[in-house]
C-alpha cells in the first residue's frame, strides 16, 4: 500500500474545481444545449450528459466499485433538468472526495490507482470541462486559473504527448502548440487537444 505520506493531498483542488463547474452548469438553459462545444464535436447537453455520468462514477469508485459499471454519459434528462441532476450528485462527490482515504486504491478507467491520484485526474478533467462549458456559453470570464495551473503540470505528467490513440485508452487529440507563456487554461486545453482559439471572437 503506497504511504498517504507521499501522496499529495488532491481533495481541495477537487473541490474547488467543483464549484468551478457548478454555477456554469446551473447557468445552462434550454436554448444553449445544442451549442456546439470544444469537446469531442459534444454540444452543451452532450458535455453535461458526461459531467453528470462522471458526477455518478465519481462515489462509485470511491466506494470500491469499478468504473465500467457506471456509464460515463446520462442521457434522458429533461432539457430544463440537468441542474437539478447535477446538485443531485453534489453531495455524494463532496462526501466521496473528502471521506475517502487518499492512499485506498481504487478502479479508474486509467486502471488501478490511490485515490489521491484518481481525484487529481478528475480535478483536471472537471477544469478542462469547465472551459469546454464556459467558451460555449462565452463565460471565460467565469473561469478560474489557479485551477489550471494547479492541475497543467500533473497532467502533462500523466498524459504522455504521444502516442494518443483511443484504442490504447488514451482518448485525446495531438498536442496543440501554445507558447511557453500561454495563460493556464491555454496551456491545459492544448495538451488534451483543444484549440485554446476555439470559438474566439
Amino acid at each position: 500500500m503506497t504511504e498517504t505520506s507521499t501522496l499529495p493531498d488532491t481533495r481541495p483542488l477537487f473541490l474547488q474545481a467543483l464549484d468551478q463547474v457548478t454555477p456554469l452548469i446551473a447557468d445552462v438553459t434550454p436554448s444553449d444545449l445544442d451549442r456546439p462545444t470544444p469537446c469531442d464535436d459534444w454540444t452543451v447537453r452532450e458535455l453535461l450528459g458526461h459531467l453528470v455520468g462522471v458526477g455518478r462514477r465519481i462515489p462509485h469508485i470511491a466506494a470500491g466499485g469499478s468504473s465500467d459499471e457506471v456509464p460515463a454519459r446520462t442521457d434522458g434528462v429533461a432539457d430544463d433538468g440537468w441542474a437539478n441532476s447535477w446538485n443531485d450528485r453534489l453531495g455524494g462527490l463532496r462526501a466521496s472526495a473528502s471521506g475517502t482515504a487518499l492512499d485506498q486504491i481504487v478502479i479508474h478507467p486509467a486502471g488501478r490507482m490511490p485515490w489521491a491520484i484518481a481525484l487529481g485526474i478528475y480535478a483536471s478533467e472537471m477544469a478542462v470541462h469547465s472551459w469546454d462549458l464556459a467558451r460555449a456559453l462565452g463565460r471565460d470570464d467565469d473561469l478560474d486559473d489557479s485551477i489550471a495551473a494547479a492541475v497543467v503540470g500533473p497532467m502533462r505528467g500523466a498524459l504522455p504527448a504521444e502516442p494518443r490513440v483511443e484504442e490504447l485508452g488514451i482518448p485525446f487529440g495531438p498536442v496543440v502548440q501554445v507558447p511557453a507563456d500561454a495563460p493556464p487554461y491555454a496551456q491545459l486545453v492544448a495538451w488534451v487537444g483543444r484549440d485554446p482559439e476555439w470559438g474566439a471572437a
